[in-house]
């Protein structure tokens, strides 16, 4: 079951919904409410293999990828600097918590307009970061810098990891299932780590 979630839907999903696809995936990921379940971290290291394959042309996929997570992580800017305090009230429904969006809170709090840059790298906070710069009224130019600078990292930066790996390191298809699964581990701890000690720190 495992192989077939991590390594051959992921497989599947990128051959069948191609570049625009792509695209799609990583707009929604970097800028809306929708997106904070997607796989961005391994979907661009998966996309970026299936490049050396020949199944898609890194150029292309990385600077869609790259316009995506710019595009993406602006709208959700727009969104919260529109909407903002509001969007706190809101009632929880299947896709938005407020925990979701205080949590990317206190690691803005924490960690500033850096947080731009290092959420690109942490599922959930990244796509809340964006809204709550807009909600905390983060002037546009800072906004701006550190969103291509967090952008280039994490979609350039994965896709052609991928892309690397897969041209470089022999048969290396037959290890993709447990880089994957590390990639996302990886990209989870963090958060989840996070989450831990927000909770132990609420029960003192």
């Amino acid at each position: 079951m495992i192989d077939l979630l991590i390594g051959f839907d992921l497989v599947a999903i990128i051959k069948s919904v191609g570049y625009i696809g792509l695209f799609t995936i990583i707009f929604a990921e970097s800028g809306l409410f929708i997106g904070f379940f997607l796989p961005g971290d391994s979907l661009l290291f998966t996309a970026g293999f299936l490049a050396s394959q020949g199944f898609l042309n890194i150029w292309l996929l990385s600077l869609l990828t790259f316009f995506g997570a710019i595009l993406g992580d602006n709208f959700g800017y727009a969104f919260g600097k529109k909407v903002g305090p509001a969007i706190f009230k809101r009632e929880d429904s299947w896709f938005f918590h407020k925990d979701h969006l205080e949590r990317a809170r206190i690691f803005y709090e924490k960690h500033g307009a850096k947080t731009l840059v290092l959420a690109r790298f942490l599922p959930i906070i990244r796509t809340f970061a964006p809204i709550l710069a807009g909600v905390g009224q983060m002037h546009y130019r800072t906004f701006f810098f550190y969103n291509v600078f967090g952008g280039f990292l994490w979609a350039i930066g994965m896709t052609w990891l991928g892309y690397f790996l897969g041209a470089t390191v022999p048969n290396i298809d037959k290890y993709l299932i447990p880089i994957i699964l590390a990639i996302i581990i990886v990209s989870v701890l963090p958060t989840l780590i996070h989450i831990l000690r927000n909770r132990n720190y609420t029960r003192k």
